[in-house]
């Protein structure tokens, strides 16, 4: 592997890559959709000649220093508006746009922010939030639409290009200084436990430099925005895309996202485990429908065979297969949550490249991942190479919490100076994860500190491995492990779960299910799994609903919330 190439600022970093591939397509826009749907094409010199003449038009209006919140769908105008902002020291505030205008409201005032630039689809919520007349915002900033009373993102990069030089000059001539906050990034969860977190220039620069030695991937490839840029993930993957030279695309939805790989001849895609399970879940019907499974897994059988002498004939033998995912799709990266080994392996079978990494918004977000020849089951992959690790305060198994020294840490929590030393100490930062490293250097996390259960014989199980396996059991749409009190004695606890089935799948599977009858076909399959880990694991109570489980935007499962919905409900 070769050594990375680190910057001071993210616009030093996208500024170089954009020169190497100036004539390149950056962004590929649908402009018109339907049955004759018509694209706009932004090379990467495009996308910087709108950066900077927006980065203009930001100075003029006395933004420079400030700070501008981004709220929307992933579009062309998110990204040019927040690499206005990175390029120019201006902090991009990244607003997740499905929350409650309260909580966005909220947010915004936490942030402090100076202007707003938002997608039409958030006018509602905006238009609420500027007649309550709590923020300090003095500009509004439609990214798609023009409207009476806002500005116009597309005007304002027009008026960009007309600047007098001095004030063009003073934006591309900037420097942001590498330890400055580039980001001011709200953690999932509701806005009075939200945490706000400080991210700097060199750390997130340093990220994407990293990945792009450990990660590497075709020339050209195509990437899907599919993650949310609100979330670090997302925002960080488009970076990853722009300094690899990839050019990305929009999807119109999830409803559209098979349409959409094809459509585009997507061969990147970057998502989250729910998303991709459910991909992996489309092709396992699709097979199971053309009555093919165990033609599929005889195929397979002789392509893992034919790999021992490395002749690959996976992508040929699996064409039709791969085709139901737009026939291009060559590489997959799952962060976010755990990836189940088995949807990781079918991708694998199949010749698609399928890697998870790991990390956190505190840490810009990516500490360890996999990557091509480095794979070992169960394991989150190796760290990257500017990033530290050690597990500090083993217990008698050797488990540890995962504490990580790297640039891409956090400068800290905004305005919170006592959770920032909980979390950074001695130059460490606390993960709050549990888990080991073999001597290899591959990671292997056990689950949540926060989250374990620790039993009355001071066993410790923890939810997050459980629920994996739990979640395979046909007709489960979602699992929640936890520890439940016995005759409500918090000290004697068992392991309980709440499973959301699906009534149809079970139905198709099973035929026409009483009550009873559900629990007794999901208790059984739960009893086979019980027989596959340790006594003190093994899953004893059972709740039943059809109803999603409390969760984050980021799809992860609020623990505290849906522990006291289900002991609040019979079962």
């Amino acid at each position: 592997m070769e050594q990375p190439k680190y910057y001071d600022s993210i616009k030093e970093l996208i500024t170089a890559t954009s020169t190497q591939y100036k004539d390149d397509v950056a962004f590929r826009v649908k402009i018109k959709p339907g049955k004759d749907p018509e694209y706009k094409d932004y090379t990467y010199a495009d996308f910087i000649a709108d950066v900077n003449a927006l980065g203009a038009s930001y100075y003029a209006r006395g933004f420079r220093g400030g700070r501008i919140a981004v709220v929307g769908r992933n579009q062309y105008y998110w990204v040019v508006s927040h690499m206005a902002c990175l390029f120019g020291g201006i902090v991009s505030v990244p607003i997740d746009k499905e929350l409650p205008v309260g909580e966005m409201e909220d947010s915004l005032i936490r942030a402090e922010v100076d202007a707003i630039v938002f997608d039409v689809k958030n006018k509602e919520q905006i238009d609420q939030i500027r007649a309550n007349g709590r923020t300090k915002i003095r500009e509004f900033i439609l990214m798609n639409d023009r409207d009476d009373g806002c500005s116009c993102v597309e005007d304002l990069i027009a008026e960009g290009r007309e600047l007098p030089e001095d004030i063009k000059k003073e934006f591309t001539d900037f420097r942001p200084a590498p330890e400055s906050m580039a980001i001011l990034l709200f953690t999932s969860g509701t806005t009075s436990k939200s945490k706000a977190v400080m991210l700097s220039n060199k750390g997130i620069a340093c990220n994407v430099a990293d990945l792009l030695v450990f990660e590497v991937f075709d020339e050209h490839s195509t990437n899907i925005a599919f993650l949310p840029f609100h979330h670090i993930l997302g925002s960080t993957g488009m970076l990853f895309a722009l300094a690899d030279g990839m050019r990305t695309v929009f999807p119109d939805g999830i409803r559209y996202i098979k349409q959409n790989l094809t459509e585009y001849g997507v061969t990147f895609f970057l998502g989250v485990p729910a998303l991709i399970d459910k991909m992996y879940e489309s092709v396992e019907k699709g097979v199971e429908k053309q009555g093919k499974t165990k033609t599929v897994e005889r195929a397979k059988k002789l392509a893992k065979f034919l790999l021992f002498f490395h002749i690959d004939i996976r992508r040929k033998l699996f064409k039709d297969i791969i085709a139901q995912m737009g026939g291009q799709l060559k590489y997959i990266i799952s962060g976010g949550a755990p990836l189940s080994a088995r949807v990781s392996q079918g991708f694998t079978d199949l010749g698609i490249e399928i890697y998870q990494g790991y990390g956190l918004t505190e840490t810009s977000p990516v500490l360890a991942a996999e990557n091509k020849g480095h794979i070992r089951p169960g394991s989150i992959g190796r760290p990257l190479p500017a990033v530290q690790v050690e597990f500090m305060d083993k217990d008698e198994d050797g488990l540890g919490e995962l504490c990580a020294k790297a640039p891409n840490v956090m400068i800290g929590y905004y305005k919170n100076e006592e959770l920032t030393s909980e979390v950074i100490r001695d130059g460490w930062f606390h993960t709050g994860d549990l888990g080991y490293m073999d001597k290899d250097g591959y990671i292997f996390l056990t689950g949540r500190k926060k989250d374990m259960i620790v039993l009355k014989n001071g066993k410790k199980a923890f939810p997050e491995e459980i629920e994996i396996l739990l979640n395979k059991i046909p007709g489960v749409l979602d699992s929640f492990v936890f520890g439940e009190p016995i005759d409500g004695d918090w000290t004697d606890l068992r392991i309980a779960v709440q499973i959301q089935y699906s009534l149809k799948e079970l139905t198709e599977i099973h035929g026409d299910l009483t009550p009873d009858g559900i629990r007794d076909v999901i208790w059984e399959q739960i009893k086979q799994i019980n027989q596959t880990i340790p006594h003190y694991k093994r899953v004893t109570d059972l709740y039943l609903t059809e109803e999603p489980f409390i969760k984050t935007t980021s799809l992860k499962i609020k623990r505290k919330e849906q522990l006291a919905k289900v002991l609040g409900t019979s079962k």
